[in-house]
């Protein structure tokens, strides 16, 4: 084998790792677009709970339009069953582990579903219902979600960047990879366990006897690890700009804050697993804790003119859309209360609102996630991308009405972070991830905001007191 021969095959395995294992690397497959100046100044990200489009967005106008959403699921024994209606709130859930994931995709036959173990939050029956996978949420539940996916872009080719659960997915919508450390050769799989409710106090805060499992090139997850990261992350590059940033979120433990579990963010007051509280400058400066006099703290902020150009929002339990507790309906007016806060705001002509699930929650989807790179270190052929999420895409310069075929994943939102405030790439799965650059028309007149009808107010969340929960504890 020639010289160019040999470097150009290094090169493909040096890229491949990349985007496996999160390594950094020069360059990647993404196409980078110029934002046009000015047009986006702020980008909102809210990051619900375990949805997939098939189960969250039975819309007949986006089927209409085009959205590939289906009525119907192939169970394991290869028949043919149609998804029944049930209420957002439900008190089930469903595995959505790393080994959920394989058992549901089988080799890419997505048949799986109905093999996966059932948790009933009650011991009053019936629960699970007959065929708990197979359905989907109630249309009069979600009608704002619909509001904003009919009038704006929605994306039916949205996929988690990872094969599991929220820890490693919350770590991946910030920095774009989970990786124990900057030059490790695994990632964070699943959530965190060893202690009982350890979704509650994990991080690098945690207890000295909580643990996460890592996979490896090959899939396995024999690998334990204190749920402790460290590895670059956006808002490193954010930080070298001088570009404000927000992380907004429930609780300083939990599984959903990520900053709390990457050890420069967190900056822990003792060298971990003795640590008890996070005291860094990017924790004190930049992470918004919800509390009983300041409930929502996103609709503070941009009502008294505090909106910072890069926004993360994690949500409530009871507005988190996660399965399991039939009280956790609010999500979708709490969505449409940011929307419509920043819609009816200085804000609208210069924002991007990025609205996605943090992973599929075991619940049926017909679409197979696509294999990135077929380079044969990993399960199967190639690394494949977790299952479908709900996506949607509002701006004054997005696509009205548009539906987005293109494939996307949680780098594509760093991504399209990076080219609005000219930053580096990360060389993570932004660095493979498109931009969703399809979504927006920069040159259309910018879009008139009209507001979203929903349930419950803004003013429903600002003087919400019950004491701020976590989305649910995986």
């Amino acid at each position: 084998m020639g010289r160019s021969a040999l470097f150009c095959l290094l090169l493909l395995v040096v890229l491949s790792l990349a985007l496996l294992f999160g390594m950094n690397a020069c360059g990647g497959s993404n196409t980078r677009h110029a934002i046009p100046t000015g047009k986006i100044q702020h980008i909102v990200i809210v990051f619900q709970e375990n949805r997939t489009p098939d189960n969250l967005f039975q819309d007949p106008n986006l089927v209409k339009a085009g959205a590939d959403i289906s009525s119907t699921a192939t169970n394991s024994g290869g028949q043919t069953v149609p998804l029944a209606q049930i209420p957002l709130g439900i008190d089930y859930d469903l595995d959505h582990s790393h080994k959920g994931f394989v058992t549901m995709y089988d080799g890419g036959k997505m048949d799986g579903a109905d093999k996966n173990p059932i948790t009933c939050d009650s011991n009053s029956p019936p629960c699970p219902p007959a065929n708990p996978v197979y359905n989907y949420v109630n249309p009069a539940d979600v009608q704002p979600y619909f509001q904003m996916a009919e009038q704006y872009a929605f994306g039916d080719r949205m996929f988690q960047t990872n094969e599991g659960p929220s820890f490693p997915a919350h770590q991946f919508i910030i920095s774009g990879t989970s990786m124990p450390t900057a030059n490790s050769n695994s990632f964070v799989a699943e959530n965190a366990a060893g202690i009982p409710d350890a979704g509650d106090d994990t991080g690098c805060t945690a207890p000295p006897s909580e643990f996460v499992f890592t996979i490896n090139p090959q899939g396995q997850e024999t690998t334990k690890i204190y749920p402790c990261t460290d590895h670059p992350t956006l808002t490193d590059e954010l930080n070298g700009k001088n570009i404000g940033w927000r992380y907004y979120t429930p609780s300083s433990g939990s599984l959903w804050t990520a900053p709390n579990a990457i050890q420069h963010m967190c900056g822990p007051n003792a060298d971990p697993p003795n640590a008890t509280a996070c005291v860094g400058s990017d924790w004190v400066n930049h992470v918004s804790i919800y509390t009983s006099a300041n409930p929502a703290p996103i609709l503070t902020d941009i009502a008294n003119n505090q909106l910072q150009p890069v926004s993360w929002v994690v949500p409530s339990g009871p507005n988190s859309d996660h399965a399991g507790i039939l009280d956790q309906t609010g999500g979708p007016s709490w969505v449409a209360s940011i929307v419509n806060a920043i819609g009816n705001s200085s804000y609208w002509s210069n924002t991007a609102i990025i609205v996605t699930w943090d992973d599929w929650g075991g619940w049926y989807d017909h679409v197979p996630p696509p294999k990135v790179i077929n380079d044969g270190t990993s399960w199967g052929s190639g690394y494949i991308y977790g299952f479908r999420v709900p996506l949607i895409v509002i701006s004054p310069y997005a696509k009205a009405g548009y539906i987005s075929h293109a494939n996307h994943d949680f780098g594509s939102i760093l991504n399209l972070i990076e080219e609005t405030f000219g930053l580096q790439s990360l060389g993570f799965a932004d660095a493979y991830a498109d931009d969703l650059f399809d979504c927006f028309n920069f040159s259309q007149a910018p879009l008139t905001f009209k507001t979203i009808n929903a349930p419950l107010k803004a003013d429903f969340f600002l003087n919400d007191r019950r004491p701020p929960s976590a989305p649910d504890n995986d």
